[in-house]
């Protein structure tokens, strides 16, 4: 600091401090400039491999691959780059259970109204110490790295433009002594002192974007890690069901790049002002003494409570407008998504109005936001620019009206009469002058930065509170479904009731008391009319639902007089085999309603879940899935669409029969002990559906099937009925298919069919009546005309 304090004095490298800090300047320079090739390389790349070129068929291969496991057993990215590929390994999901604590649920009073408060400090203090830089790992966390040399850069940018401020003056010092010689000198230090001005100010820059740019990928890996959590969480599917969070699309992608740019652009504003601040104000206290100093600081605090007060409430503001964008970027999605049914109905029209609406939320949100912002930049730019610049016209002057003053009139009158001590006095004065008005200046700009930071908290603010209350939200998700145990080898459901997660407790369940057991071989089907909770009970056996435990406590005899007497009691639990969710060699397999079309290739499309990686590894051939393909009369699609590596827009290629057989193509792949089939062949034709079953059932998968085709019930050995009751809830009986009842209920309706057939000769008779009343009536019958009876 006395180094800083004390002003240059020529020769300039005749002094030692001044010499040792260009140098140092200089050094680091030098050392900085080679860090983009080297260190910085390694830092940011170091994990890149190096690029090998490949044929074209292997590396087409090779990206069909996409990630692969390296020799340390890391996942590794595969990127295309200058015709090879490079790795790039990717971090294995992390478990963040112990980060739970940290994230306790907001109340809604806190995420309606965010601030600078003690809560938004707390937020802010979990997501940094629980995410950006653990403690554990803060030694070995590279972005702390980033966040040394960023503040390194910072504080030579202020230690710079002290010098710059001192240079400044001098020039124009010898300029008014008209010495040449010290003029030339100054010109020469001016452009060597641009080198790394100018270098420093480029890093700020880049650096700053860099440290945004790992901010955010720290947060979208951790979230990523929550959101993408494999079963039993699924939180993916858990987070809008049961919390009504909209939007996570807006959280995950918009939200989390604005949060990461606010606080990397934040840390910059804060902490160069801060330190222009204290260096500056160290520099101008020599020159404008006490008085000066007192007023610069009175006139700093009238600033800072005149733009308190004037300032909105930004970091609500920030909020709802992020709200609001989510909101048209879900319509617009929306419409992508269903463009062929939207096209079907010609809805163009009502999603324009829809989308029109939304986006007009979001404008009129948007322009009041700026009509509060004129009145506050007007105040702001007034306040800042104006009454600092008055203001530091005026602590100029200290020196000069006041203890300037009184030390000349102190002085011997001899030594301040000759001409020469009065140009080295102005020459003085005007040095003081320039270097006091560029040091004041640059003070304002600190300050005036700093003003604007505030507001940057503010809208900082309203992001934290919506990035914390996604994290919380995603911790405070129940972790497994309650109730379910695992047995060795079959599908029981005993005592539960089937209710809709987070409904009210006087919401009836939409089934009610159910038990049923399914064993290998034992296929069951589930039908019933529409809303009965069919698919409901699916969703209880994929774990996707909690099962609540049968407000019954009685014994339960549901099935008996149906064919089935199924005594349960004790523990109202879901049981289900051992891995009935595992990813890589489920037991249990669910194919939903909708067919899903994952994004790659046609390959990907049959293995769905696994990837290509876990595809080769596990040594299924191309032949087999050729075999898979004919199973489900799917053979012709290698040919026709290019060939099993080709990537397309799946959904909108394949038929809506063709989707259904490729999802049953995924049953095949996989073969698990249970298959659960939700509808998933309403758009497949009688017999093609009956010969996949045939298919299914030789594999020894078993079948859990919910329909309303009567033609499936042949291929299963128990029928689960499910009917409204009156109190809305579903009565459910079980009962085994080709049962003495079910053979009386068979002989029943054939009986019936051959009391209809024995009046065919009468009803026959009846239509050549009405045939020749129309031919009398001058209306042709266009089955009269072809018989030749009505001539």
């Amino acid at each position: 600091m006395a180094v800083l304090s004390r002003p240059l004095r020529y020769p300039f490298f005749k002094h030692p401090p001044q010499r040792r800090t260009l140098l140092l300047v200089f050094g680091a320079t030098l050392l900085l400039r080679a860090l983009p090739g080297n260190v910085f390389h390694n830092i940011f790349h170091r994990d890149k491999g190096k690029g090998k070129a490949f044929p074209a068929d292997q590396l087409k291969q090779t990206l069909q691959q996409m990630y692969e496991t390296d020799e340390n057993g890391r996942v590794c990215l595969l990127v295309p780059y200058e015709g090879g590929v490079q790795k790039v390994p990717i971090p294995s999901p992390s478990d963040h259970s112990s980060d739970k604590d940290a994230f306790p649920l907001l109340s809604t009073s806190t995420q309606a109204k965010p601030n600078l408060d003690l809560a938004f400090l707390r937020q802010l203090r979990s997501i940094i110490c629980c995410i950006l830089f653990p403690p554990a790992k803060l030694w070995r966390n590279k972005d702390l790295g980033i966040v040394l040399m960023h503040s390194s850069f910072l504080v030579l940018r202020t230690v710079l433009s002290i010098m710059v401020a001192r240079l400044d003056g001098r020039i124009v010092r010898d300029l008014v002594k008209s010495d040449g010689k010290g003029f030339l000198k100054g010109i020469v230090l001016w452009f060597v002192l641009a080198i790394p001005s100018t270098y420093t100010n480029s890093m700020i820059r880049h650096l700053q974007s860099v440290l945004h740019l790992h901010l955010r990928t720290r947060l979208t890996r951790y979230i990523h890690d929550l959101y993408f959590a494999s079963y039993p969480e699924a939180r993916y599917y858990q987070i809008s069901l049961e919390h009504k969070l909209d939007g996570i699309d807006q959280y995950i992608t918009a939200d989390v790049d604005a949060w990461a740019g606010s606080l990397s652009g934040l840390y910059g504003n804060l902490l160069k002002p801060t330190l222009d601040i204290v260096l500056f104000l160290s520099q101008l206290s020599r020159s404008l003494g006490a008085r000066g100093t007192v007023l610069l600081w009175v006139n700093y605090y009238i600033t800072i409570r005149i733009l308190r007060a004037v300032t909105p409430a930004f970091g609500r503001l920030a909020a709802v407008e992020a709200r609001l964008e989510g909101e048209y970027r879900r319509g617009v999605g929306r419409v992508g998504r269903e463009s062929e049914e939207v096209a079907f109905y010609d809805g163009g029209a009502r999603e324009k109005d829809i989308l029109t609406r939304a986006y007009l939320r979001l404008i009129k949100h948007v322009n009041s936001i700026y009509k509060i912002r004129i009145a506050y930049e007007w105040t702001e730019d007034y306040v800042i620019k104006y009454l600092w610049s008055a203001a530091g016209y005026g602590l100029i002057a200290v020196p000069f009206l006041f203890t300037r003053n009184k030390r000349l009139q102190s002085d011997s009158p001899s030594i301040i009469e000759t001409r020469e001590a009065k140009d080295n006095a102005v020459a003085g004065r005007t040095e003081t002058y320039i270097s006091n008005r560029r040091l004041l200046l640059s003070l304002a700009d600190a300050g005036g930065r700093l003003m604007f930071a505030y507001k940057d908290m503010l809208e900082l603010a309203g992001l934290t509170t919506r990035l914390y209350t996604l994290v919380s939200t995603l911790h405070n998700l129940p972790q497994s479904p309650e109730g379910k145990i695992s047995v060795d080898d079959s599908i029981e459901i005993r005592n539960i009731d089937v209710t809709i997660p987070g409904s009210n407790d006087d919401t009836p369940p939409l089934v009610k008391d159910l038990s049923f057991i399914v064993r290998p071989g034992e296929h069951l089907m589930i039908t019933g009319s529409n809303g009965v909770g069919k698919t409901a009970i699916a969703r209880v056996l994929a774990g996707l639902w909690r099962p609540t435990p049968s407000s019954s406590e009685s014994e339960s005899d549901s099935g008996s007089g149906s064919g089935i007497s199924l005594k349960t009691s004790g523990t109202s639990a879901v049981y289900a085999p051992q891995n009935a969710h595992d990813r890589h060699h489920p037991s249990v397999f669910v194919v939903p309603q909708r067919a899903y079309m994952v994004v790659g290739s046609l390959l990907d499309q049959v293995i769905y879940p696994h990837t290509y990686q876990e595809f080769i590894k596990s040594g299924r051939t191309i032949d087999e899935l050729e075999d898979i393909l004919e199973k489900v009369f799917l053979t012709y699609l290698p040919d026709r669409e290019g060939g099993w590596t080709t990537r397309k827009e799946w959904r909108d290629v394949l038929s809506g029969g063709e989707k259904q057989r490729m999802s049953l193509a995924r049953v095949f792949y996989h073969r698990p002990k249970f298959a659960i089939l939700d509808e998933c062949t309403s758009a497949v034709s009688s017999d093609v559906e009956g010969r996949m079953y045939e298919s299914l059932k030789a594999l020894g998968v078993t079948l859990i099937t919910i329909t309303l085709r009567p033609s499936l019930t042949k291929f299963h050995k128990q029928l689960l009925t499910l009917n409204l009751d009156s109190s809305s809830s579903a009565h459910w009986t079980l009962s085994r298919v080709g049962t003495a009842e079910e053979r009386m209920e068979i002989h029943r309706e054939i009986k019936s069919l051959e009391e209809k057939l024995a009046d065919v000769e009468g009803w026959e008779s009846r239509v050549k009546e009405l045939e020749v009343l129309l031919s009398a009536g001058g209306i042709s019958s266009s089955a009269g005309a072809s018989s030749g009876e009505c001539s």
